[in-house]
């Protein structure tokens, strides 16, 4: 009976390996992840106002009631954000700390009476952990790979990868990284958090995802990119703080790594969906302390409480931290160098064979994690407990399948044990507790240490980058706080002081390594003090992260930038290149051939145009009584699909009509969260409609932004980059000034009377210095377009 359930098993795996995509099929999924190393597949968000008539005349209906609303509904979404990150956050560390603990306690229950049935059971558990997770990504959410954060820099760069902010993808990263971080793998699940933060933020933003029609109409009200922009900020700070139970540093995370355009009014919203996830996930904290969340339950929330360690520090000692910075700068950039090649491998010969072969690779990966820390602690020697009443409040050995210090494993006594398997044998979070610990004096040998580090370090390497959700906070940590300990070990044997920690140095080793690896100061400062609860160790992690933030630029960029590059994501830094101060925007167009719409135009020659042609914007061009041409605005791509789709303003006349006459129709042209939106070839247009007209006048943007031919380069990508532009006119010199702004009219109070404010049309020739005056004229010429300088032609 047991050979035929053990025939059907393999009958079940065999017809569930089948149903497996192979390499021609995997081209046919939603392919989200292979055409993330595809520039041309990301397209550029709209961040600039579209002050069209349409935008107009919903403003002008708008009062004072409206806006409060508005922003009430704002602040209602950041609880709604905080109350879900924090939730999300909740159920992954139980699941995962759960997970490990069952897995744990069968492994030292098993050992008992055969090392060799524990080591089965141990690899089988934590194969079926990854498998999972490789299977809900490969089969369910492609885009839930990796940790997410290039993505959604990218995102709030100005850059849209199809698919990282859907449903799905949310569900794949929660439940992705349960597997994958329970499964043993040298990840962590941090990264993923921000992802999932955003995601939430996202879906709420649009109402909820069409779809599975879990959507509601009453929650769509934020209908721009801009506004969703805001909501995915949010979402970012709040995975952060759920992940490190570090809302400061959540908020500095979102302003100094992911966001490219900030104000004080989203700092106050992204502070309190920050400090609405602290509240969510010390409840649950309390819960847990109950006993009410099984195994570990109180284990997987983050803060490694090192505040009885190390009260002072000599002048001495700096300088071996600075060392610390080095070597963290040094292991950190190698990392970021190593990780980059092997992606780059992995994404241009492996992963193109299929998904098949995606799981195959993690499944060797957790095959070799898993022989690794069962059979690294078997090797060591165990040492003798230390004295009780010394460390009176640890317990050495601990029992079989506790998490904590002092396992005892493969050791012929009972007061024995193996501090190699001290590390292997526990959670991530457990065994960086253990390292940070400043009660556990001598407990770890150096050749442990090493061992750990250059095994983990490895595995680190090679499994970020697979098919599932990896992030790369925890392992950095563990990483770095092995050779933390190390240096100070040295430190206490050779100053030969009693009052130098060993854990101490291990968290400025862990600081190190993330500040060599991800480039973050500021808000991995604040993070690495919020975790430990330890203020008097802020000068000494600054030190550490500006000496290995320094030496890790000397060689590379950050892990994420690196990432983002890689998977094609055209980020845009805070810095210009050197080589665009010598050069001049009508350069950067290389005298490219601009594509433009006339005001009235037949909708075959845009169907034409939009077929011909892949830009998303393009110039409006109207002639005057004396023929000359003006550009009168921006028309987006996304627009003219949305009016081709409709035919509400299709006309039989070639003329222009005046939209102040109110039949004019208002259009939604808002498209859903990160979707491709209308497509032109599900756009069915008759012979009769092809033959009709439409006025651009009342949906362009009348306003884009202008910048003159002979600006440098340089000042360009500024304005491009800290306004959040997709566009950018290029036109000649103008021919002469008609008004000039200044503060002093930028600051007119509200209840003044505008009629009695000396507002006047400026002219060069006619005033010297009354600066006070506001262009303000019907008649404004508009110079021709000289080119259109665009992020990138998409």
């Amino acid at each position: 009976m047991l050979a035929n359930h053990f025939q059907n098993g393999i009958e079940t795996a065999k017809l569930v390996w089948s149903r497996l995509p192979n390499s021609e099929d995997a081209e046919e999924q939603d392919g989200v992840v292979s055409r993330l190393s595809d520039a041309s597949n990301v397209e550029s968000l709209d961040y600039e106002v579209i002050e069209n008539y349409a935008y107009r005349e919903e403003q002008a209906q708008r009062g004072r009631l409206y806006v409060g609303y508005h922003v009430a509904v704002k602040w209602f979404f950041a609880l709604l954000i905080g109350i879900g990150t924090g939730s999300a956050a909740v159920f992954i560390n139980l699941a995962v700390e759960n997970f490990a603990g069952w897995k744990f306690a069968v492994t030292f229950s098993i050992i008992q009476s055969s090392y060799f049935a524990g080591f089965v059971v141990y690899i089988l558990i934590n194969l079926a952990l990854v498998f999972s997770s490789v299977f809900i990504v490969t089969q369910f959410a492609p885009a839930a790979a990796g940790s997410g954060i290039p993505e959604i820099k990218g995102y709030l760069n100005g850059i849209d990868t199809h698919g990282i902010l859907l449903f799905r993808t949310l569900i794949g990263k929660i439940f992705g990284s349960i597997g994958s971080v329970g499964g043993g793998l040298a990840l962590g699940k941090e990264g993923p958090l921000v992802h999932t933060g955003a995601c939430i933020a996202s879906l709420l933003g649009q109402g909820g995802t069409t779809k599975y029609h879990l959507n509601s109409r009453w929650l769509q009200v934020f209908k721009s990119d801009r506004d969703r922009r805001d909501l995915v900020t949010c979402g970012c700070a709040a995975g952060v703080a759920a992940a490190f139970r570090a809302p400061v540093g959540g908020v500095l995370f979102a302003l100094e790594e992911v966001t490219s355009w900030w104000r004080s009014q989203l700092m106050w919203r992204v502070f309190f969906t920050s400090a609405v996830v602290a509240v969510v996930v010390r409840s649950a904290m309390g819960w847990c302390k109950s006993g009410k969340c099984g195994h570990f339950g109180s284990g997987g929330f983050i803060i490694w409480d090192i505040s009885g360690g190390q009260d002072d520090y000599s002048f001495e000692e700096l300088l071996p931290m600075a060392v610390i910075g080095v070597i963290g700068g040094l292991l950190g950039a190698l990392f970021n160098q190593l990780t980059l090649y092997i992606t780059y491998w992995r994404r241009k010969y492996l992963h193109k064979m299929g998904n098949r072969v995606k799981i195959i690779e993690i499944c060797l990966i957790s095959l070799i994690t898993s022989s690794i820390s069962f059979g690294l602690p078997l090797l060591r020697k165990c040492s003798p407990c230390p004295e009780s009443e010394a460390n009176s409040s640890i317990e050495c050995p601990r029992p079989p399948g506790m998490y904590g210090n002092y396992v005892n494993f493969y050791c012929k006594k009972e007061n024995e044990y193996n501090d190699l398997a001290t590390i292997f044998f526990n959670t991530q979070d457990d065994a960086i507790r253990n390292l940070f610990s400043a009660k556990t004096f001598h407990e770890y040998s150096a050749q442990s240490l090493l061992t750990f580090l250059v095994m983990f370090y490895t595995l680190a390497v090679v499994t970020f980058g697979t098919a599932v959700p990896a992030g790369q906070f925890i392992p950095g940590i563990m990483i770095g706080s092995t050779y933390g300990r190390l240096v100070g070990m040295f430190v206490v044997n050779f100053y030969k002081k009693l009052n130098i920690e060993e854990g101490t140095y291990a968290l400025l080793g862990a600081a190190s390594f993330l500040g060599g690896s991800m480039r973050m100061t500021v808000s991995l400062c604040v993070i690495m003090v919020e975790i430990t609860n330890n203020l008097k160790l802020l000068p000494l992690i600054m030190l550490v992260l500006l000496v290995s933030k320094a030496v890790g630029d000397a060689f590379n960029e950050g892990l994420y930038e690196v990432q983002a590059r890689l998977r094609g994501v055209p980020l845009l830094e805070s810095r210009p290149k050197y080589y665009m101060r010598k050069m001049t925007a009508k350069e950067a167009c290389r005298n490219q051939k601009v594509v433009s719409f006339p005001r009235v135009v037949k909708v075959a020659d845009i169907v034409s145009i939009l077929q011909s042609s892949k830009h998303n914007g393009f110039p409006v061009v109207d002639h005057t009584k004396n023929g000359e041409a003006l550009v009168i605005g921006l028309i987006l791509r996304s627009h003219l699909l949305v009016l081709l789709q409709s035919k509400v303003d299709f006309q039989h006349s070639p003329l222009p009509h005046d939209p102040k006459g109110g039949s004019v129709p208002i259009i939604d042209f808002a498209k859903p969260v990160s979707s491709k939106g209308i497509s032109l070839d599900k756009i069915h247009l008759s012979q009769d409609d092809l033959e009709m007209y439409i006025d651009l006048a009342p949906f362009l943007n009348p306003s884009p932004y202008v910048v003159p031919e002979d600006m440098s380069l340089a000042k360009v990508y500024n304005l491009f980059r800290q306004l959040g532009l997709r566009h950018i006119f290029v036109v000649p010199r103008a021919s002469r000034v008609i008004g000039l702004i200044t503060r002093k009219d930028l600051l007119v109070e509200e209840n003044e009377d505008l009629a009695t404010v000396e507002l006047q049309s400026t002219s060069v020739s006619s005033r010297r210095h009354d600066k006070r005056a506001v262009g303000r004229s019907t008649e404004a010429e508009h110079p021709l377009l000289d080119g259109l300088l665009v992020e990138n032609p998409l």
